[in-house]
């Protein structure tokens, strides 16, 4: 199934790294200019326009990108386009890095802030687990988790997603369910996240419950 782009439909921003873009089954348009490449159904994107034919959800994820390299583009792939809103998922590099929960903390919250600004409202998605994570790195990615959902209780522009819990096998918040390289969902997870993120999006966009 494919979808035609029309300026008649809802435009949604998913902004984030490679569990935006899709990776490893689909390369973002961004990665593969214009249109992308692979499989589509390796996007929690294409996921929500599967349920809503008329939102026009653009893929602005990156592989590997860090929460500040995503903050540089802020403008570019989210002001410049005028959404009616924007999902943001970022972290996981900076943690996969070595960079501390503060500084994946500092940069979500300028673009929270960037998005308020400008009256885009913003749906904060959880950082997702890797099978390879160390101890240390899921107390980080959880201390950031922790911090997302308890800022949204405070910021009104703000509605909380747990995309971990949504793609995390059922006896192990710190793994993935089903994962074809132990570092990214597989098709199936990213279909869980599009299922997680899109009663949120209806809500923002005060769908009929």
């Amino acid at each position: 199934m494919s979808f035609v782009v029309s300026d008649l439909r809802i435009r949604i921003v998913a902004l984030g790294d490679s569990t935006t873009a899709g990776t490893p089954g689909f390369l973002s348009p961004l990665e593969a200019p214009p249109a992308g490449r692979g499989d589509e159904t390796s996007q929690y994107s294409w996921w929500l326009m599967h349920a809503h034919p008329e939102w026009n959800v653009m893929n602005r994820g990156v592989n590997g990108e860090r929460s500040d390299e995503i903050r540089a583009r802020f403008a570019r792939d989210v002001l410049d386009v005028k959404p009616a809103l924007v999902i943001i998922i970022a972290g996981v590099n900076d943690i996969y890095q070595g960079r501390s929960a503060g500084d994946v903390i500092e940069e979500l919250q300028a673009m929270y802030e960037a998005a308020s600004h400008a009256a885009i409202r913003v749906v904060a998605g959880s950082i997702v687990p890797f099978n390879t994570a160390t101890a240390d790195q899921n107390v980080r990615m959880r201390a950031v988790n922790a911090w997302i959902q308890g800022h949204a209780l405070k910021d009104g522009n703000l509605t909380f997603v747990d995309t971990r819990r949504a793609v995390a096998h059922p006896d192990n918040r710190d793994a993935l369910a089903d994962s074809p390289d132990e570092l990214h969902p597989s098709a199936d997870g990213y279909r869980r996240m599009g299922e997680a993120v899109l009663p949120a999006v209806e809500r923002v966009l005060q769908y009929p419950t």
